[in-house]
This record gives C-alpha cells, sequence and structure tokens, in this order.
C-alpha cells in the first residue's frame, strides 16, 4: 500500500487491514517502550500524575488560596502536567465540545475532506494527517481537525465545520472561558517566580496577541498498536496547553526515567507546561516530554488547544528574574517562530533531550 499526504489513518483503519504498513512502524529504540495502555493505567505501582483542584484558586481564605496556589506551583516545578478539576467550565459546556467533534469526525472522510489543509502551500488550518517531517521519517496513528479559536477577531470561520450546528457556538464559548482560566493559571505561575502577577501573561503577549489553537486529535483503532503510536514523544512549544479526551487512555509521560501513562479522571482538563513557560522561567517550570498510544479496541480523541505567544513579536529568553550567578539561562534567545524551527530539525537523537 502506498501511503501518500492524502492517505488518512481512519481510511487505513476501515481498510481491513490486519498490519500496519511499515511507514507507521516505530523505530526499535521506542518499540520497546511500547506497553498496553489498558494494563498500563490499571497499574498502581507507577507514579500518578497530580490533580489539582481549583476550587480555591481566588478563594478569600487565605489560607485555601495559598495551599490551591502552591499546589499548582509543586505540580508545575516537578512534572509539567496535571489533572485540573473544578476548573469552573460547566460540564455541559465540555460536553457540547466533545459531542461537536465527534459528530465532525463521525461524518465520511469524504465530508472531511472539504475541510483538509495543505501544509505545502502554507495552509495549516484544517483537517490534516501527520507528514514525515521528523527526524526518523515515520508517520503516526492520527488524523486531526486543526484551528485557530481565540482571539475572535483572528479567526476564519471558513476553516470551521458547518456540521454539526453546534460545533462554532460550543468551541467559541469554550475558548473564551479557557483563555479566562489561562490567565488565573498565569497569575499563579508569575507569583510561584516572584513576579508580579500579570508578567508571565504580559511577556506571552497579552489578551491582544496571544492565540489559542485548537488541535482534535483522532486515534482509530489499530491493528497493531504495539508498533505505532498516536503521537511521538515531543514537548509542547506553547505557553499552556488545555486537553479534553473521550476518556479512553493513551496519554504517556516520560517522568523520573520512565514512561507513565496518565490515568483517566473525570472532569477534569488536563494542562502541560509547555516550552514558552519554561524558557521564560529558566526550567524552573517543566515542559515534560510526552507521547501517545493507540489500542486496537477503542477510538481515542483529544482536544488540545494550545496557548501560544505571537511567532515573531517576542524573544523567548529567561526573565532576568530568574537569572543569577548560580542559575545562568539555560535557553538562547528565539523568537517563538525559531523556537519551532529549531525543535522540528532537531536530530532524532536528542528526543529525550529536546531543548
Amino acid at each position: 500500500m502506498v501511503i501518500s499526504a492524502n492517505t488518512r489513518v481512519e481510511s487505513l483503519a476501515k481498510s481491513g487491514i490486519n498490519q500496519i504498513p511499515k511507514e507507521y512502524i516505530r523505530t526499535q529504540d521506542e518499540l520497546t517502550t511500547i506497553t498496553d495502555i489498558f494494563q498500563d493505567e490499571n497499574n498502581q505501582q507507577c507514579p500518578q500524575v497530580p490533580t489539582i483542584d481549583l476550587n480555591d484558586i481566588n478563594s478569600d481564605d487565605p489560607k485555601a488560596r495559598e495551599k490551591c496556589r502552591h499546589e499548582i506551583v509543586k505540580a508545575a516545578t516537578e512534572w509539567g502536567v496535571m489533572h485540573l478539576v473544578n476548573h469552573g467550565i460547566s460540564g455541559d459546556l465540555i460536553n457540547r465540545v466533545k459531542a461537536a467533534g465527534e459528530s465532525f469526525f463521525d461524518q465520511p472522510v469524504e465530508e472531511k475532506e472539504k475541510y483538509s489543509n495543505d501544509i505545502a502551500s502554507g495552509k495549516i488550518q484544517g483537517y490534516g494527517s501527520k507528514l514525515a517531517n521528523n527526524a526518523c521519517g515515520q508517520l503516526e496513528w492520527e488524523d486531526y481537525f486543526f484551528h485557530l479559536v481565540f482571539p475572535e477577531e483572528k479567526r476564519d470561520l471558513t476553516n470551521w465545520p458547518s456540521t454539526p450546528k453546534d460545533y462554532i457556538p460550543a468551541t467559541t464559548e469554550y475558548a473564551r472561558q479557557l483563555r479566562a482560566l489561562a490567565t488565573k493559571i498565569f497569575v499563579v505561575l508569575s507569583l510561584g517566580l516572584g513576579l508580579e502577577e500579570g508578567r508571565l501573561e504580559k511577556e506571552v503577549g497579552g489578551m491582544e496577541e496571544q492565540i489559542l489553537q485548537l488541535k482534535i486529535n483522532y486515534y482509530p483503532k489499530c491493528p497493531q498498536p504495539e508498533l505505532a503510536l498516536g503521537v511521538e514523544a515531543h514537548t509542547d512549544v506553547s505557553a499552556l496547553t488545555f486537553i479534553l479526551h473521550n476518556m479512553v487512555p493513551g496519554l504517556q509521560l516520560f517522568y523520573d526515567g520512565q514512561w507513565v501513562t496518565a490515568k483517566c479522571v473525570p472532569d477534569s482538563i488536563i494542562m502541560h507546561i509547555g516550552d514558552t513557560i519554561e524558557i521564560l522561567s529558566n526550567g524552573k517550570y517543566k515542559s515534560i516530554l510526552h507521547r501517545g498510544l493507540v489500542n486496537k479496541e477503542k477510538v481515542r480523541i483529544s482536544w488540545a488547544v494550545f496557548c501560544e505567544p505571537p511567532k515573531e513579536k517576542i524573544i523567548l529568553k529567561p526573565l532576568p528574574e530568574t537569572v543569577s550567578e548560580e542559575e545562568p539561562p539555560l535557553f538562547p534567545p528565539r523568537t517563538f517562530h525559531q523556537h519551532m524551527e529549531h525543535k522540528l530539525f532537531r536530530k532524532n537523537n536528542d528526543t529525550l533531550n529536546p531543548k
């Protein structure tokens, strides 16, 4: 079977194949670490991704507020990823966002192709599948839908699905509420570095320049999940990433020298610290290496929203307050665009040290 840039993983998965094409088979080093995701999720011996209750993030009780903020900073420092519960976004809205995304992907591939992107011509928004632009040249077992969701005046609604009808209103409202949640997190992370509460938000573009991009990841059932990855090991280039999923496990974090499976926590939003915040904090906050596994039994879908600084306007480098003789700058100055280019073309043997 010839794999072209327009081959959709969903079409492969539904074609009745028993073996995946060689383009999807991971490197030998990776294959030794790919495990059964359902067994992993039930393993109680592994370290657990922290779950943070945001109920008291702005509490009038100083002790409760400080406890909550301390837990966020601790998780950002030790893990760089956490489950957020009581985050203030209603279960009804989250269910609408998920239902809209699932309905889009439930359509025939031919319908989805009407929204296809064209990376070669620079049209990155839309429906697509991962191109082999990584160092090892392998493909990922994933289709996706990608578009800018905030600020609203920067959106191009021609890229948004007209079916289902609730896609645009649900996704629009979710982006608004997530943007407000991001501000609360930036305040806590700023205070955790001893900075004024508005500092980190300002450094990543503020309300005017920071953009939110949504990527709905669709991981079809895979006949040989022990040979494939939904998403290969990477760190996020964003400032923050917020993730919903359909309660099918798949996310793994490289923590303390081993791959740890994130359990599915009901009503939670997963939050990653991205490279942008790791750089600004001079490494105090961690951008953790992570990947996605696939399985034979269930389709997995996740909704990742990336909070990103403007591509060229800001130079990303450790803030002066985070640097000293004892703690020199760990990262060279780069624009966000330069950082993305650096990540894209890094050698494959740098995967576990990707900065």
